[in-house]
């Protein structure tokens, strides 16, 4: 199999997200071919592959209301077909997953029973950032515990979710060690599928001891890839179905730097979300995009001989400069076995049609408030506070992340206009706390359907322009590049809505 190329990708987005036609380089950016880099399998030589495809465990809300309780801790874990010496939220990776309804009450005591200082954020939630809600300047310190309380709206958007650590500085070691987890907001009704799964995505490399090996200053700098990539903590897992049927997955891209194409053998992926925006119409796909931080949610309808999902290259670019010498970003240059579905036993009935959503809301007649235009790059200079990555500089408008500084006010109540900026020769992945993105143009292009995002790839020496309407909840987050040791390095800003 070919690897895939920027324009290949650009297709997948196009199709999948946006519409046939107007947006279909609306999310991936610019066409490139791939560059070279080392190899990243799912072979046995890098864990043991196969078995059914074990899930997390599930905890759900009950009378509105989900209590939990979260101890994240260093420990001895089953990952990857071997016991591994990682972190893990409850000893399992992934974490358990968290299941609510719109309207529910979450809350969440997390215990720190190792030796940093860490915290929670629960990505993609339109919950309050202040106070104990979703508050990433809150620190918890080793043997202490903090209680997290999010109220979801009443009309919070469904749809798959996720949760990790977000203490500045660690957030790329400490989720590649294993703390994340999913969170699922249930559909009002539920699908007409036969069953539905959870795939979190996720990727680590392991030393010869089985504790997680050590990251250099170049993969920092470029964002890291793991040598193994995970399925739900395993290495090609196997799932079974009949012929025939409906199946809907939701798909979580954990990873702290890794960029994922799928592609599906055998039978179509339809896509119904992606993040939390449902499509107008479920839209087949020959092949999904996701950026770090992004989900999707796929309906697969089960062929006569089953297929495999696979994860296929990705360039997002490479650093520039005397200093890395031109290497390239992407570590994988080979497609991954993610998964394998097994087909057998009698067909079934067809089901009934999926119904039809709302139509998604639309910003691009709003009254615009403001404008603005955030510029996120890299370069030479002292850079991280002359921190190991001295010598280079990772930014948002000329500035490394501040937590004392509020970068961009807004006000309460209005929509605003972004166009956010890359002037590097490597791809950001843009995310913003609490409030989702509508992207309208890429690279000049309009974005004919609403497209709802709240992580959005940003293309190297590109642009992206999106619409933002900040309500329901005022105070102070962040915003980021989601290339989580980028966000570590300082390409982070603060804002505050009031």
């Amino acid at each position: 199999m070919e690897p895939v190329s920027r324009r290949t990708a650009a297709v997948v987005v196009g199709i999948g997200a946006l519409g046939a036609a107007g947006g279909i380089a609306a999310v991936t950016g610019a066409l490139r071919p791939l560059s070279p880099g080392r190899r990243t399998t799912g072979s046995a030589s890098a864990g043991r592959p196969g078995g059914p495809l074990r899930e997390p465990t599930v905890l759900r809300s009950e009378g509105g209301i989900l209590e939990v309780r979260l101890e994240a801790a260093r420990g001895s874990h089953p990952l990857a077909g071997r016991s591994a010496t990682t972190l893990a939220y409850n000893g399992a990776i992934p974490g358990p997953t968290l299941r609510l309804r719109a309207g529910d009450l979450l809350r969440v005591e997390l215990v720190n029973s190792f030796d940093e200082t860490t915290n929670l954020h629960v990505h993609g939630l339109h919950v309050s950032p202040g106070g104990n809600a979703d508050n990433v300047f809150v620190a918890v310190e080793p043997g202490s515990s903090f209680s997290y309380e999010y109220q979801l709206p009443k009309d919070h958007p469904s749809g798959t979710y996720w949760y990790h650590p977000h203490h500045h500085g660690m957030v790329a070691d400490q989720l590649f060690a294993g703390l994340y987890g999913a969170i699922v907001v249930e559909e009002p009704e539920p699908l007409p599928v036969a069953r539905e799964r959870l795939l979190v995505v996720s990727d680590i490399t392991l030393d010869a001891a089985g504790g997680v090996a050590a990251v250099s200053m170049r993969d920092r700098m470029t964002g890291r890839e793991g040598e193994l990539l995970l399925v739900d903590g395993q290495v090609t897992p196997t799932l079974r179905a009949r012929p025939g049927e409906r199946e809907h997955w939701r798909v979580v891209n954990t990873c702290s730097s890794r960029f994922l194409s799928l592609r599906m053998s055998g039978m179509p992926l339809v896509i119904l979300r992606r993040d939390s925006g449902r499509l107008a119409t479920p839209t087949e796909a020959p092949e999904v995009f996701l950026a770090p931080g992004n989900r999707v949610d796929l309906v697969v309808t089960a062929g006569q001989d089953g297929g495999v999902l696979r994860a296929l290259p990705v360039d997002r670019g490479s650093m520039s400069g005397a200093m890395m010498g031109n290497r390239p970003a992407s570590g994988s240059t080979e497609p991954v076995d993610l998964l394998v579905l097994e087909v057998a036993g009698p067909p079934v009935d067809d089901l009934p049609a999926l119904p039809r959503p709302p139509a998604p809301r639309d910003l691009s007649a709003d009254d615009v408030a403001r404008e603005r235009v955030l510029t996120l790059a890299m370069g030479m200079g002292m850079g991280m506070g002359g921190g190991p990555g001295r010598g280079m500089s990772l930014t948002i408008d000329g500035r490394e992340f501040d937590h004392e500084r509020v970068d961009q006010h807004v006000e309460l109540g209005t929509v605003e206009a972004w166009r956010i900026v890359n002037t590097s020769s490597m791809d950001h992945p843009f995310h913003l706390h609490v409030w989702p993105m509508q992207v309208l143009r890429q690279g000049g292009r309009a974005v004919e359907t609403p497209t709802w995002l709240d992580v959005v790839n940003v293309p190297a020496f590109g642009e992206v322009d999106v619409r933002i309407a900040f309500e329901d909840f005022g105070g102070r987050t962040v915003y980021h590049c989601h290339v989580l040791d980028h966000e570590d390095l300082g390409m982070m800003g603060v804002i505050e809505a009031r």
